[in-house]
């Protein structure tokens, strides 16, 4: 393929498309289009190290400046691609400053944005979402002077948040909604060893517990601001003081321009293993896409992490060219949360048995599915992770009856699959 291809978003995805398109050759014209005023940067440190610094931290680049003009990398910040229609001769996208620029094919890497609380009062100052470095610089700035900051959400970015708070010195309360923290990615053995990890630093934890309004505080210097949280709890309504409430509900991928482009969207732009879509023109890749689940190709799954951002860029430019596709690596994740760091490789989704292996300070679980490994979660736990990476990299099991014994060096227990 020679012409103009087009990249929406300057994330992981967007970058990593870019960047294989110029080593797999391709001569023609590569524009990276982001909407944020900053180049391509890391969005894992925002709501951890970047929270706590002493010093407000450079920027993550992903890449220096003088990158993109060496690799012949059109990069075009501050502005997002809007619409895209084809024509006769090719595609048109209308960028939000108003420019227009022509393209032979798109790569769709556009992300995706937090989930809003549906509640009364969620629009009040001091009321926080995380994604982009704007929203990480506000947060860092009230986080030096909160004194009760409430973290509405129990997944990896509330944890995250949670614990830099209470790292500043602020008393921190999470609110989830489930019966346990991070339900929907790890078994229950992890969910209580990170609580009570988190409880021993002092944070407070309501579960069973919803949000159902945000209110403005009796006098605020400046105007109104947040200075209460509304809860259902199990036992009945609760009011919660706070003078900073960062939410963190989930995520919904941005489908806007896939729409214009006539791609299919079931709660994600639908992609094949190799980042295609229906549409040979146009490829998809990173938070905004949903795939086929490797153990079911039946079934689609989105997978959030800088890993499967990076893996599906490299796809797509090799769909884009025709060129043989690399093999996908293992899926795998994770969680700093202050002095905890929580480890995930492969997928646990569809489990029917699991092993668990606990000491005071780390806890592994691995999952399996007819008595082969399919996946661990690991808390402070690197080796454990590593270990299962390369079983599953190699199509090798964990003898379960034997794993249980935190003693016993999971390498040591790694056995070919029969």
């Amino acid at each position: 393929m020679t012409g103009q291809i087009l990249i929406a978003g300057a994330g992981e995805a967007g970058l990593a498309a870019a960047i294989t398109l110029r080593e797999l050759g391709y001569p023609g014209t590569v524009t990276l289009v982001g909407a944020e005023p900053e180049g391509p940067y890391q969005r894992p440190p925002l709501s951890k190290e970047f929270l706590t610094a002493a010093t407000p931290p450079a920027i993550p680049e992903l890449r220096a400046a003088q990158f993109y003009a060496e690799h012949r990398i059109d990069l075009v910040r501050g502005t997002g691609v809007r619409t895209a229609t084809w024509t006769r001769t090719g595609g048109v996208a209308g960028l939000g400053d108003g420019r227009e620029l022509p393209f032979d094919a798109m790569v769709l890497a556009t992300g995706s944005v937090p989930l809003p609380l549906p509640v009364p009062g969620a629009g009040l100052p001091g009321i926080h979402r995380l994604r982009t470095l704007a929203d990480a610089h506000a947060l860092r700035d009230q986080l030096e002077h909160a004194t009760r900051v409430v973290v509405v959400g129990g997944g990896f970015i509330g944890l995250e948040v949670a614990a830099a708070a209470r790292t500043k010195g602020a008393s921190v309360t999470v609110v989830e909604a489930a019966d346990r923290l991070l339900a929907r990615v790890v078994a229950e053995p992890v969910s209580r060893f990170v609580r009570e990890h988190h409880a021993a630093a002092g944070i407070r934890f309501l579960l069973h517990t919803r949000v159902t309004g945000l209110v403005a505080a009796d006098s605020a210097a400046g105007g109104p601001r947040v200075g209460s949280v509304v809860l259902a709890t199990p036992t009945g309504e609760v009011r919660l003081a706070a003078d900073l409430v960062v939410v963190g509900v989930g995520a919904r991928p941005v489908t806007e321009l896939a729409a214009h482009l006539g791609v299919t969207d079931e709660r994600g732009i639908v992609v094949d293993a190799h980042a295609r879509t229906a549409d040979p023109r146009v490829v998809a890749a990173g938070d905004c896409t949903v795939q086929p689940h490797p153990r079911d190709p039946d079934r689609l799954i989105r997978l959030e992490s800088v890993h499967n951002a990076t893996e599906q860029g490299r796809q797509a430019a090799h769909s884009l060219l025709g060129k043989p596709h690399p093999p996908r690596g293992v899926p795998y994740f994770w969680s700093n949360q202050g002095e905890l760091k929580l480890q995930i490789a492969g997928l646990s989704d569809d489990h029917d048995d699991l092993v668990v292996r606990t000491d005071a300070d780390r806890c592994t679980v691995l999952y399996y599915r007819s008595g082969a490994l399919i996946a661990a979660d690991s808390v402070n736990h690197p080796r454990d992770h590593l270990t299962v990476k390369r079983a599953l990299a190699s199509a090798a099991t964990i003898d379960p009856a034997r794993a249980a014994d935190p003693a016993a060096p999971l390498k040591t227990l790694v056995t070919p699959l029969r």
